[in-house]
């Protein structure tokens, strides 16, 4: 064979190579951004798992709050100045506290404050009220959001003003 039937050949092959080395740099940027979705579609679906997990402990937790609030709401007058009595009024406080370190609010359902249907559910509703705004006029039980999201709406009775 001659040089010039050997050139040929060599450029088909160099050709040919740098086709293939051009698929596998495709093949491997796909493969890299599959894997970057993957990652971050994992780390999204595992933060959704601790949200979701963290909003059901809470919501379980959130009927012995009530309960605790009713008992110190309702302390008989002799019991006022006990020293265990006001241990568990303090017992609310610290639930409070510990509840705002998780990022749970409590919804303002207080009476005057605007009916807002993402926030608050109207247990009960004034019919003979008259007015154009729709109004709280008693919280029923408190509400709470979780990061901004409501977990709980506040139960009120509704009417106008």
């Amino acid at each position: 064979m001659t040089k010039q039937q050997d050139q040929p050949v060599e450029d088909t092959q160099y050709e040919t190579l740098q086709q293939q080395v051009a698929d596998l740099t495709l093949d491997l940027q796909r493969t890299r951004a599959d894997f970057e979705n993957y990652r971050k579609r994992t780390e999204a679906e595992k933060a959704s798992a601790r949200s979701a997990g963290q909003a059901a402990a809470i919501l379980k937790l959130l009927p012995v709050i009530d309960n605790i609030e009713r008992a110190v709401a309702h302390t008989p007058e002799d019991l006022q100045n006990n020293k265990w009595a006001q241990g568990v009024a303090g017992l609310v406080k610290n639930l409070d506290k510990a509840l705002e370190a998780l990022n749970l609010t409590r919804i303002d359902a207080s009476q005057g404050v605007e009916f807002d249907p993402s926030l608050h559910e109207a247990i009960q509703f004034e019919e003979d009220a008259e007015g154009e705004k729709e109004v709280i006029a008693e919280q029923l039980q408190p509400g709470y959001t979780l990061n901004g999201q409501p977990i709980r709406h506040a139960m009120v009775k509704v009417t106008r003003q």
